[in-house]
């Protein structure tokens, strides 16, 4: 890939909390292609990953925002045009968090008050994000927000919980938004649904470990890693994909287009 990809773009990465995120990653890339970036997560979450080492290697502020928090987000965008002295190129979606995914209520009986919290801090957010920076006119003409998704929108997966109803309310969130900021601005705006990756947040979905292995044998080129996804969310952040705007791309091995595989059908039927 070449060098120079996103050399003079300016833009704001969310939810990198170590080097296992597919946020840290792209951060990396997007710097490694030339981008000037802003880093930002919630308090809570900064305190507990580690974002400063991530700063201090590819020379990013460090900005806390709740996501759940309309003066966090416009604190946020106000002080991103006072850093760079212009307005965003890109921004990077990458918040999700369930409480009953975590404390294991199970789908049929969800602790409600929960179940908002999942909505909001999950898909809610990247309204608020767009909103805010709507109203602040924060992102340059051409710009391009990218979040992150998966297939679970579409598809039944049972341990997903209600982060599948999140996701697909953040899709929704992404076509919505992105037919009104295109309107105006030509901002495009998409959803990335990724490959399950070792994450620390993917880690704590019930049975992660055996679907992550089922999804390697459904995928004819396999699972992508966070850091081709990395390269993806960059190619999306370029002036390459001027006119791609809410879509919901699949960046999954072929696995959302793949009905069975002879790896799953051997693993699956006894040995004749």
């Amino acid at each position: 890939m070449s060098n120079n990809l996103l050399k003079g773009k300016k833009g704001i990465i969310s939810g990198a909390l170590n080097s296992m995120s597919i946020a840290w990653k792209v951060a990396e890339k997007a710097h490694e292609q030339g981008a000037e970036i802003i880093l930002t997560n919630a308090p809570i979450a900064m305190r507990m990953g580690e974002i400063n080492q991530l700063a201090s290697r590819i020379n990013a502020p460090v900005m806390e925002a709740d996501a759940t928090s309309e003066q966090d987000f416009d604190n946020l965008f106000t002080r991103s045009l006072e850093h760079f002295g212009s307005k965003v190129d890109f921004v990077l979606h990458s918040i999700g968090m369930s409480p009953n995914v975590r404390k294991g209520r199970h789908y049929t009986d969800l602790n409600y008050e929960w179940y908002k919290q999942t909505l909001d801090v999950s898909a809610m957010s990247l309204h608020r994000m767009l909103s805010t920076a709507w109203k602040k006119d924060a992102i340059n003409d051409w710009g391009s927000v990218v979040a992150l998704t998966y297939i679970a929108a579409q598809r039944t997966f049972p341990n997903y919980n209600d982060m599948a109803d999140a996701k697909a309310l953040l899709e929704s969130i992404a076509r919505s938004f992105g037919y009104h900021y295109g309107s105006a601005k030509h901002v495009r705006i998409n959803t990335i649904s990724q490959s399950p990756t070792v994450t620390t947040a993917g880690s704590g979905v019930k049975g992660f470990d055996g679907f992550i292995s089922y999804a390697e044998k459904m995928s004819p080129l396999g699972n992508a890693d966070a850091g081709a996804c990395a390269d993806y969310c960059v190619a999306l952040f370029s002036d390459l994909t001027r006119y791609v705007t809410m879509q919901n791309l699949y960046h999954d091995g072929g696995f959302s287009s793949t009905g069975v595989t002879h790896a799953v059908v051997e693993k699956l039927l006894p040995a004749e």
